[in-house]
């Protein structure tokens, strides 16, 4: 773990993708947040896991109400924050947060814990972010919910189009990806 991580929280945390949750079947994942779009079924990698501690969520990577698509909503950011609080009372040890790609939702999702018990230090928090899964596009929606929920009155939210932009200026690539998903509007032009 990261020293940049290790002073907002005490236990190790990881970002994947379905495709890299494999990898850490043998890894002493205490915790799990686990984030699909709404019509993925059962994630059967789970059962070769240790015994840990797991939350689903069930809605699609968009930051804007979409026919057919689920967006994150403030009361799914209000149960992550409640699994944030237990994860102390439960002695997490390792915590794995995954999405589909591992790029945006489950980044919004670690950000968000990273967040949670760290007021004032939302710049630190993406730094950290930095550290896990430097590919990184937090969801917008996501943050901005977590930004009223948690009081921080914009500031987590500012720290997060700072973050969108050091990323595009490190992977210029990641423009394109999340032009070709439909989210170009949140690809900073300077």
């Amino acid at each position: 773990m990261s020293a940049r991580i290790a002073k907002l929280v005490p236990y190790r945390l990881s970002i994947c993708g379905l495709h890299e949750l494999d990898g850490f079947c043998e890894d002493g994942v205490s915790h799990v947040v686990s984030i699909l779009d709404t019509g993925h079924g059962t994630v059967e990698v789970f059962e070769r896991f240790g015994p840990h501690h797991r939350e689903d969520f069930r809605f699609d990577d968009v930051v804007e109400e979409l026919p057919g698509r689920l967006l994150p909503s403030e009361d799914e950011v209000a149960r992550l924050l409640r699994f944030g609080e237990r994860l102390a009372a439960d002695g997490a040890d390792h915590v794995l947060v995954h999405c589909f790609m591992g790029v945006s939702r489950s980044t919004a999702a670690a950000a968000i814990l990273l967040a949670q018990h760290n007021p004032g230090r939302e710049p630190d928090v993406f730094e950290a972010l930095n550290d896990i899964r430097p590919r990184n596009w937090p969801n917008r929606a996501m943050i901005g919910h977590a930004d009223r929920l948690l009081g921080r009155e914009g500031a987590l939210f500012r720290a997060m189009v700072d973050q969108h932009r050091s990323v595009t200026r490190r992977y210029p690539d990641m423009a394109d990806l999340i032009r070709s998903v439909g989210r170009g509007h949140e690809v900073p032009t300077d």
